[in-house]
C-alpha cells in the first residue's frame, strides 16, 4: 500500500519530510501495524528524531509529535535516512501527490512507480 497527500503552500525540506514521516507514522497506527522500518531522505530530519535537543520552532513540534507516536505506537519500528537516489519510488510518490487534489490510497501498485518497483525486484 502507498498513501499520497499533497499539502497547500510551500515548505522547506525538512518540513516536509517531517510532516511527511509524522503522516506515515500516523497512517501506520491508525491500521495497528509495527515492526516498520519508516525512510526519510533528509538526514536531518532522521537525526532530528532520534536527538533529545529541543527545538521550539515549527519543526520541533512536527518532530516531537513523530517521537511520541514513534515511542508510543511501534515497539520494534525505526527511522532510516536513505539516499533519494536509493529511495526513487517514493521520491516519485511525492512527485506525483502534487499533481492530486485529495490524498490517495493505493492499494495496487500505482502506475506512475510501476517500472520502479519491477526494476528492483529484478
Amino acid at each position: 500500500m502507498a498513501k499520497t497527500i499533497s499539502f497547500d503552500g510551500v515548505y522547506s525540506v525538512d518540513i516536509g519530510e517531517g510532516l511527511g514521516l509524522y503522516h506515515a507514522l500516523q497512517w501506520m497506527s491508525d491500521m495497528q501495524l509495527d515492526n516498520i522500518d519508516f525512510e526519510v531522505d533528509s538526514k536531518s530530519t532522521r537525526d532530528a528524531i532520534y536527538s533529545s535537543r529541543e527545538d521550539i520552532f515549527e519543526l520541533g513540534n512536527i518532530t516531537t509529535a513523530s517521537q511520541i507516536l514513534l515511542s508510543s505506537k511501534f515497539n520494534n519500528s525505526q527511522v532510516e535516512f536513505a539516499r533519494q537516489q536509493a529511495n526513487m519510488v517514493a521520491h516519485t510518490l511525492a512527485g506525483d501527490a502534487t499533481f492530486l487534489a485529495s490524498p490517495v490510497i493505493y492499494f495496487h501498485i500505482p502506475f506512475c512507480i510501476e517500472t520502479l518497483i519491477i526494476n528492483e525486484m529484478l
